[in-house]
């Protein structure tokens, strides 16, 4: 598998191109008012919902196998340059597990609808964008280290200041989610006007969430040009004597 940079790419279009059109589709189909509902109440009815559920599953995946693209990197880069130091491993192991458990917080999200099982929606949301987050943090800090054996110091520098925004926004979105949905509950999440109370927190929620959600994407982007150096083969197959049969 030489093209190992196009999984990147592939996850960065496949959620934008998701989000934007299950955000259309639910406006036409009337499910929304066009005054910025949050990405998954865009998805809450069908037929919209089902598109976004199968997209996301399959972007859940695609983001895990670029996750552990990444991993494995780092960890051939060391096993070249062991004098990047024992941090290095310790940061790239813990980040693996924070990425992983955020892609299964974006399944969450996408297979149960706030409307339907809530607890589990939010969960989902929190483990997708707090521990992504996290994520972020620590794929930056490994930037540095890696420096100047892969990657640019410029990348470094962006990579840091999307994990500060990202942090900022996961914060706003929260707070702001927290006070609409507890304080002032409008009649419909998915038709919220301003006269049901809160919309000025409401809005200000999901104009996060959709700038947070295309940080990410354009975070995971920016592995495209370092995941040029990468190759994978066929993992290894190995028959057990005794299945053999002659």
């Amino acid at each position: 598998m030489s093209r190992v940079y196009l999984l990147p790419v592939t996850v960065f279009l496949l959620f934008q191109i998701t989000f934007i059109c299950t955000y259309i589709a639910a406006i036409l189909e009337g499910h929304v008012v066009p005054a910025v509902p949050y990405i998954s109440d865009a998805a809450t009815y069908s037929p919209e919902s089902c598109v976004f559920g199968q997209l996301i599953n399959l972007g859940s995946v695609l983001l895990g196998l670029t996750i552990y693209v990444r991993y494995r990197q780092v960890l051939e880069l060391f096993g070249y340059h062991p004098d990047l130091g024992e941090q290095l491993l310790k940061l790239n192991k813990i980040s693996v597990w924070f990425g992983i458990a955020s892609c299964v917080g974006i399944s969450f999200v996408a297979n149960f609808q706030e409307t339907n099982v809530r607890i589990v929606h939010f969960f989902g949301a929190f483990c997708c964008f707090g521990f992504g987050t996290l994520y972020f943090w620590m794929q930056s800090l490994i930037s540095y280290i890696l420096q100047p054996i892969a990657g640019t110091k410029l990348k470094a520098h962006l990579r840091i200041a999307m994990s500060v925004a990202c942090t900022v926004l996961f914060v706003l979105l929260a707070v702001t989610g927290v006070i609409s949905h507890i304080l002032f509950k409008g009649t419909d999440p998915r038709k919220w006007y301003p006269s049901d109370g809160g919309w000025h927190y409401h809005v200000a929620s999901s104009i996060s969430e959709w700038i947070v959600a295309t940080i990410f994407s354009f975070y995971i982007l920016s592995f495209t040009d370092e995941f040029r150096d990468v190759h994978l083969g066929h993992p290894q197959m190995t028959l057990l004597p005794y299945s053999i049969t002659i």
